[in-house]
């Protein structure tokens, strides 16, 4: 059986330093997406929909593991990678503080074994499961290239981003590098290394990254 090891491949993307912001390219990647938006007094721990979009993206990415792991001929081996989310406002401004305005698209990466036909073949088989839950036809199979950005790992919970994102902003002024996220079209972009329901809100760990334009 083959083996695809993403997570030493992409370790630089998974598992960035703590203690050090850095800038770098961000290649095009392959993921299975879906777009969502926060329903009005909710957030992202209490939003149905956002609950039914994470819990469709995973279903499908573990029937396209296993699909790949069983054949009889050419079996694959490779990890479910980390969900990632790109958050965005349509105001103009993005506060951490309010977050039922906020639009997002949840991803999870896939290597580039993965077609479009056999993503179409998980989906089906998740369909014949769930009983079509109305979020298998949104998920799509798509690239996406982040190019030049900045990027630390957080430690803690969601509500100490802010912090951070301050560390990665004063790096970005320090090398001639300008945020793009915001009016510009970037979008505030976060990989969920640990499982908020397991780990403690202070160890948790989450990469930050920003997309950026040179000065």
């Amino acid at each position: 059986m083959k083996t695809i090891d993403l997570k030493k491949q992409f370790k630089y993307l998974y598992q960035p330093s703590a203690k050090k912001v850095e800038a770098l390219q961000v290649p095009k990647l392959q993921f299975v997406m879906i777009d969502g938006a926060i329903e009005k007094g909710q957030a992202p721990g209490t939003s149905p929909g956002f609950a039914e979009a994470t819990q469709a993206l995973y279903s499908l990415s573990y029937t396209l593991k296993f699909m790949l792991k069983k054949r009889t001929t050419n079996a694959i081996d490779y990890p479910v990678m980390a969900l990632e989310g790109l958050w965005w406002v349509e105001d103009g401004f993005f506060d951490i503080t309010v977050k039922d305005n906020w639009f997002y698209t949840l991803m999870i990466m896939k290597p580039e074994v993965i077609t479009k036909e056999l993503f179409e073949e998980a989906r089906e088989q998740v369909r014949k499961k769930k009983e079509d839950s109305p979020m298998l036809p949104k998920l799509r199979l798509d690239s996406f290239e982040e190019g030049l950005c900045v990027q630390v790992m957080h430690i803690g919970p969601y509500a100490t981003e802010p912090a951070t994102i301050d560390r990665m902003r004063e790096f970005m002024s320090e090398n001639g590098l300008h945020d793009n996220v915001g009016p510009n079209g970037g979008k505030h972009h976060e990989v969920y290394i640990s499982d908020p329901r397991k780990a403690a809100p202070e160890k948790m760990k989450t990469v930050l990254r920003h997309p950026v334009v040179k000065i």
